[in-house]
């Protein structure tokens, strides 16, 4: 096997959450292009059905799914009927930025049953469809989306106002999923079922670079590249993780933030 064979992902399916925002949009793009055929999750079905139809236009096979991810029965009974499934990124989350003083116990338990319970319940709904994967391939690929700030603290000083900096729920709530990626990975590694955390740095959206670039330059600063990220440059390390580039990598955390962790 040639070594760009290892990241192609023909005859595979590739379920991914929250996979027409920001960041999904991207990681969908890359597992596309290398030819898996896609399962998009969402809640909105409009932008669902459009983000399939760009997808379609670009030569890659997909389809959707109206789902709350925190609708457990939901998720349990939809991704349970899948026959087989070869990966499955845990990328959705519900979170409103909030200053510290405004955050509310509500706000803790909405981003850890939408970042931690949710994750969990997918990969439980998911292991047979997994496994099986992993006994016809040798290979299947579970990929939980964490943060730099499941590592380390905002700075506030970086921002322009309290409300628009990283909550305190957020930052908790995905350490856990971190560790959760290594308590999975350890329960799924005798089944051939690869776990493993990715954690995005700063990747501002376009609009909120042009409506507060003092903000945006400050957040390039504080990164090793000195700038922030494109959400294009997901697609690379996402791909790694999902395919068999990374067959003997599980329960680790990737990092993709330009060095931000890393001072």
């Amino acid at each position: 096997m040639k070594t760009s064979d290892l990241f192609r992902l023909e005859g595979r399916s590739a379920f991914v959450s929250g996979a027409a925002g920001h960041l999904g949009r991207e990681m969908c793009f890359a597992l596309g292009e290398a030819g898996a055929h896609l399962i998009l999750c969402g809640r909105n079905e409009a932008r669902l059905q459009t983000f399939e139809k760009e997808l379609a236009k670009a030569g890659i096979p997909a389809e959707h799914v109206v789902l709350d991810i925190t609708d457990f029965a939901a998720v349990r009974s939809f991704l349970g009927a899948r026959a087989r499934l070869d990966v499955l990124v845990n990328n959705a989350v519900t979170m409103m930025p909030k200053a510290f003083a405004d955050s509310s116990p509500q706000d803790f338990d909405a981003v850890y049953h939408s970042a931690v319970i949710a994750a969990f319940e997918a990969v439980r709904a998911a292991r047979p469809a997994l496994g099986r994967a992993a006994r016809e391939t040798g290979d299947a690929s579970v990929i939980n989306i964490a943060t730099m700030y499941a590592h380390v603290s905002p700075d506030p000083k970086l921002y322009s106002e309290p409300a628009q900096m990283s909550p305190p729920h957020y930052g908790a709530a995905k350490a856990g999923l971190v560790q959760l990626t290594r308590h999975l990975a350890a329960e799924l590694g005798p089944e051939g079922i690869r776990v493993n955390a990715l954690s995005p740095g700063p990747f501002p959206r376009e609009d909120v670079k042009s409506r507060d670039p003092g903000f945006a330059r400050r957040l390039a600063a504080r990164t090793m590249l000195g700038r922030t990220g494109s959400a294009a440059e997901l697609r690379g390390p996402v791909l790694f993780l999902a395919s068999r580039a990374s067959s003997f990598v599980t329960g680790s955390v990737l990092t993709a933030d330009g060095g931000w962790t890393g001072w």
